[in-house]
C-alpha cells in the first residue's frame, strides 16, 4: 500500500490547480476495443436530453485532475458525467477537467473492466494514487459505478459519510443516479456490431432511453403504423360508401315496386 493511501485524507494538502499546458498525459493504447463502444452508447441516448447536455461535461477516459500535497494527479474514468462546467473558453481542445476551479465535482464517475483489468492511465510524479481513494477521498465523487461487460456485473457506490456504500437496485435490477435522474442497468444485445452486455439508461418511469438507430426504427415503426391506421380508415370510409349505395339502390328497387303496383311510396 503506498504511502499517500495510508495518510488520513485530513493530514492531506487537496488543491486544485488546472493541468499545466506542458503537461504530459500518456497516450497508451486502449486495454480493449469495448471501453470506447460502452462509453459511447451511454453518451449517445443523452444527446436526446437538453436539460441534461447544457452546461455539462460529458467525457470517457478523460483526465479528471488534483494536486495532492502539490504533486500533480490526473486519473481517467472510463466515463464521466459533470454538471455544471464553465464554459470552454480555449481555441485548444479541453484535455482535461480540474473540480472546483473548473466546475463543479463530478455527479458520476465510471470503469469498465475487463478480465485482464489494469490500472489505465494514471499520472502522478512519484508516490502511486489508486483510482477509488482519488474519487472517493480526493474529489469525493458521489457515486461511483464499476461494470464488468464478459460478466454483466454492476457494481455501484453512493458517498455516504465519506466513505463508498454499496447500493442495492430496484426490482428492475437497475440504479438510480442522482444528478443525471436517470436509472442505470445492463442489457444485452447487439449495438455496433458488438454483442454482449451494455449500461444503459432508464428514465424514472421506467422506460428504456433509445439509441439513435433504435429511435429511427420506432419512428418508422410508427409511421408505418400510421400508414396502417389510414389505410384502414381508407378502407372504412369505402366500404361506408358501398353500403351506403347499395342501401340507396334497394330503397329505389322499393319505390319502383310500389310505383308498378301503383303505389305512390311518397304519399
Amino acid at each position: 500500500m503506498s504511502i499517500v493511501t495510508q495518510k488520513l485524507v485530513q493530514e492531506l494538502s487537496i488543491t486544485w490547480p488546472l493541468l499545466p499546458d506542458d503537461f504530459i498525459l500518456p497516450d497508451d493504447p486502449l486495454e480493449n476495443t469495448d471501453q470506447p463502444l460502452i462509453a459511447a452508447a451511454l453518451s449517445q441516448p443523452l444527446s436526446f436530453l437538453p436539460e441534461l447536455l447544457q452546461d455539462a461535461l460529458i467525457v470517457s477516459n478523460f483526465a479528471l485532475c488534483a494536486a495532492i500535497d502539490e504533486r500533480m494527479i490526473c486519473k481517467a474514468p472510463d466515463w464521466m458525467y459533470v454538471k455544471p462546467v464553465q464554459p470552454w473558453q480555449s481555441s485548444k481542445p479541453r484535455r482535461s477537467y480540474t473540480p472546483h476551479t473548473q466546475g463543479t465535482i463530478p455527479q458520476v464517475v465510471m470503469e469498465f473492466l475487463s478480465a485482464t483489468y489494469g490500472e489505465e492511465y494514471s499520472v502522478e510524479f512519484t508516490e502511486s494514487v489508486g483510482k477509488w481513494f482519488f474519487y472517493e477521498q480526493v474529489i469525493q465523487v458521489p457515486i461511483y459505478v464499476i461494470f464488468r461487460p464478459d460478466t454483466s456485473r454492476l457494481e455501484v457506490y453512493a458517498l455516504e459519510s465519506g466513505r463508498y456504500q454499496p447500493q442495492k437496485p430496484n426490482e428492475s435490477g437497475r440504479y438510480w443516479i442522482p444528478g443525471l435522474e436517470l436509472f442505470i442497468g445492463v442489457w444485452e444485445g447487439t449495438h455496433e456490431l458488438r454483442t454482449g452486455h451494455w449500461l444503459r439508461w432508464w428514465d424514472a418511469e421506467g422506460n428504456l432511453l433509445l439509441w439513435s438507430e433504435e429511435r429511427t426504427e420506432q419512428e418508422r415503426q410508427q409511421k408505418q403504423l400510421a400508414q396502417q391506421q389510414l389505410e384502414q380508415e381508407r378502407q372504412q370510409r369505402e366500404q361506408t360508401e358501398v353500403l351506403l349505395e347499395q342501401e340507396r339502390l334497394r330503397a329505389q328497387a322499393l319505390e319502383e315496386r310500389l310505383r308498378s303496383l301503383g303505389i305512390e311510396p311518397n304519399q
